[in-house]
């Protein structure tokens, strides 16, 4: 059983994370264009959702929000927070 909740779970983080990750770079490409443009909080949700891979992998590849506070303290606070929850859930025997 906890091998089904883990690998779902990965499914989901990987899911979101993929999908903060096109849209850090579709966001990039439409600033470059001076088009309609990915809301800050919906990368920064996403991020705090599961996303938190892709939007840092995104940031770092696409160099996008590299340079806003928001992003240099918040995206890899999510990391942190998701890194202690899937400790937390695997000491208690939820996740192994």
């Amino acid at each position: 059983m906890s091998w089904t909740v883990l690998f779902y779970l990965s499914l989901y983080i990987l899911a979101v994370s993929l999908t903060d990750f096109c849209l850090c770079g579709w966001d990039k490409r439409c600033a470059r264009k001076g088009k309609w443009r990915v809301p800050e909080a919906t990368l920064l949700l996403l991020g705090l959702f599961g996303g938190y891979f892709g939007l840092l992998a995104g940031m770092h590849l696409f160099h996008h929000k590299t340079k806003h506070w928001k992003f240099k303290i918040l995206a890899p606070l999510e990391c942190v927070l998701w890194i202690a929850l899937i400790g937390y859930l695997a000491w208690k025997g939820v996740l192994l």
